[in-house]
C-alpha cells in the first residue's frame, strides 16, 4: 500500500497572482480612509488625549498623583511596563526566529507583528521615565561622562541593564521592521499618483530597483538582524525577570523568573498578535493571506506557551513548599487566598484553564472564539503581572505596615492612555504602509513541478519574480525582479 504523505494547507488562498498579491496589499494604502477607519482612529486618539492628561499630572504634580503608597512602591506602573514589553516579543520571534528555522507561514503576519513589537515597547518605555520622578534627568542612567562628581551608573543593577537590553531590542527592531518594508516602498513609489506620495515613498524606499545585488544585500542584512534578534527574545525578558529575582522579596526571589517570564512574554505577544490580525485581516479584507492555517498555527504556540506558564505557576507553589521558608510558603498562600484571590484565580483562569480549550480543533479553527480567547489571554496575562507585583509588596515581613493597593485615576489614565497611544501607532501604520509582505507573500504562492510559480496575471507596476532556487532567506531574495511597462 503506498503511503501518501499530508500536504500542508496552502499558505495563499483564492489563486492568487503576483498582481493580484501587489493589488490587495497597495489598496488600502492608495485608498481614501474609510468611515471605519476614521472611526478607530477617533477612539484612540481620545484615548491618546487621556494618556497626555494623565502624564501631564504626573509630570506637574510628581508620583503622589498614582496610587502607590509606603509599602507598595511598584504598582501599575511596573505592572504595564512588564505587560507592554511581553506583547512586545512576539514580532521578534516571528520575524527572527520563524525565518531562521525557514518556517515559511510567518509571511503574511511579520510585518504587522514587528510594527506591533516596536509600538509595544515604545508605551513600555513610558513607564520607567515616569515613574523616575524627574524624567528631565533619564540621561543618567546612561554611562555618560557628566560633571556630577562620583554619580555614575550602578552597573550591578538589573533595572540599568534593563535600559541596555530594551533600548537594543528597539533598535534592533526597528531597522529589522524597515529593512523589510524597504522593498515594498518601491512598489507603492512606482504606483503612486500624487506627487507627496512618490517623493515620501521614493525617500523610503531608498532608490531601491530590486536588482540582484540589492536582492543579495536584502537577505544578507534579514540574515543578520535575525541573528542578532533572536538571543534578544530571550534576553530581554529574562532580564526583565531579574529585575525581581534579583531581590530578597519572597515570592520574587526565584530562579525561575527568566524562562517563566520569556514563555508569558510570548504568550502575551501572540495574544495580541491574533487580536490584530483578525481585525486586520477583515477590515483589509486579507482573508486569502491572513488564512485560518495562520491562525491555527498561532493558536497552537500560544497552547504550548500557556501550558509552560501553568507549570511556572504550579512550580512556584512546589518550591515554596519543599523549601521550608515560611515567608515563600506564606507569600503564595497569600496570593491564592488572601486579599487579592480575585486577581489570581482571574489570573489562574485566564492563562491556565482557558487556553487548554485550544486542544479541541473546532476551537483552534474558529475566528470567533480565537478572538475572543486572545483578549481573554492578555487580560490573564496582565493580572499575572499585577498578582507577582502588588501580592508580593502589599504584606512585607512587618504586619504594622500591611497595605491594600488601590489604582487612582491618574493610574487608570496612563495604562489606558498608552493603550490609546499603541492602536493610534497602528492604526497609522496599518493606513500608510503595506501591513503585509508582499515580496515575501509572492515568494510562498504555490509552485508547480514543471511551470515554476503559477503566474496567470501581468502586473505593470510591480516586478515580475522569475522562478528560482530558494537560495537563501528571506525566499524573495531568490527572485529576479525585471521592470515591465
Amino acid at each position: 500500500m503506498q503511503h501518501v504523505s499530508p500536504v500542508r494547507e496552502p499558505l495563499v488562498t483564492g489563486g492568487k497572482t503576483y498582481h493580484d498579491v501587489t493589488q490587495d496589499v497597495s489598496r488600502q494604502v492608495e485608498a481614501a480612509p474609510n468611515i471605519r477607519w476614521m472611526a478607530a482612529l477617533s477612539v484612540a486618539l481620545v484615548l491618546l488625549g487621556v494618556f497626555f492628561y494623565s502624564v501631564y499630572r504626573t509630570l506637574w504634580y510628581g508620583i503622589g498623583e498614582w496610587g502607590l503608597n509606603k509599602t507598595v512602591g511598584w504598582a501599575w506602573d511596573i505592572t504595564n511596563f512588564v505587560w507592554w514589553v511581553g506583547i512586545g516579543h512576539a514580532g521578534t520571534l516571528i520575524s527572527a526566529v520563524l525565518l531562521l528555522f525557514r518556517q515559511k507561514w510567518r509571511t503574511s503576519i511579520n510585518r504587522a507583528a514587528e510594527a506591533m513589537t516596536i509600538f509595544a515597547v515604545i508605551c513600555a518605555a513610558m513607564f520607567p521615565v515616569l515613574h523616575m520622578g524627574r524624567p528631565w534627568l533619564a540621561y543618567w542612567v546612561f554611562p555618560l561622562q557628566n560633571t556630577f562628581g562620583s554619580l555614575w551608573v550602578n552597573f550591578n543593577s538589573p533595572l540599568l541593564w534593563d535600559v541596555f537590553a530594551i533600548s537594543t531590542y528597539f533598535s534592533v527592531s526597528l531597522v529589522f521592521w524597515y529593512t523589510g518594508l524597504v522593498p515594498d516602498f518601491a512598489t507603492i513609489r512606482d504606483r503612486a499618483k500624487g506627487p507627496i506620495a512618490k517623493v515620501a515613498y521614493s525617500l523610503l524606499s531608498f532608490g531601491w530597483r530590486g536588482s540582484a545585488k540589492h536582492w543579495s544585500r536584502y537577505e544578507t542584512v534579514s540574515l543578520i538582524l535575525a541573528g542578532v534578534s533572536t538571543p534578544l527574545v530571550l534576553s530581554v525578558h529574562t532580564i526583565v525577570s531579574m529585575d525581581f529575582a534579583t531581590s530578597v522579596v519572597p515570592g520574587w526571589h526565584t530562579t525561575i523568573f527568566p524562562p517563566y517570564f520569556v514563555a508569558g512574554a510570548i504568550f502575551s505577544g501572540f495574544a495580541m498578535v491574533l487580536t490584530l490580525m483578525l481585525i486586520t485581516r477583515v477590515v483589509f479584507k486579507l482573508e486569502d493571506y491572513i488564512t485560518i492555517e495562520h491562525i491555527a498555527l498561532m493558536n497552537k504556540i500560544m497552547m504550548v506557551t500557556g501550558s509552560i506558564v501553568g507549570v511556572a505557576y504550579i512550580t512556584e507553589f512546589f518550591i515554596a513548599w519543599y523549601s521550608q521558608v515560611e515567608f515563600e510558603q506564606y507569600a503564595f498562600i497569600n496570593r491564592a487566598t488572601g486579599p487579592y484571590w480575585w486577581a489570581y484565580w482571574s489570573m489562574m483562569t485566564c492563562n491556565v484553564i482557558t487556553p487548554q480549550l485550544v486542544w479541541i480543533r473546532r476551537v483552534r479553527y474558529s475566528i470567533p472564539l480565537t478572538f475572543v480567547l486572545s483578549i481573554i489571554v492578555n487580560i490573564g496575562m496582565w493580572f499575572e503581572r499585577f498578582v507577582i507585583i502588588v501580592t508580593s509588596l502589599h504584606r512585607d515581613y512587618l504586619p504594622s505596615s500591611w497595605v491594600m493597593f488601590s489604582p487612582s485615576i491618574i493610574d487608570i489614565g496612563i495604562y489606558v492612555g498608552t493603550i490609546g497611544l499603541f492602536f493610534t501607532l497602528f492604526l497609522l501604520f496599518a493606513k500608510f504602509f503595506p501591513v503585509i509582505n508582499m515580496a515575501e507573500v509572492k515568494s510562498v504562492l504555490k509552485y508547480t513541478v514543471d511551470n515554476g510559480p503559477t503566474y496567470t496575471g501581468h502586473d505593470p507596476h510591480h516586478h515580475t519574480p522569475q522562478p528560482a532556487t530558494t537560495h537563501g532567506v528571506p525566499a524573495s531574495a531568490s527572485v529576479n525582479y525585471d521592470k515591465h511597462d
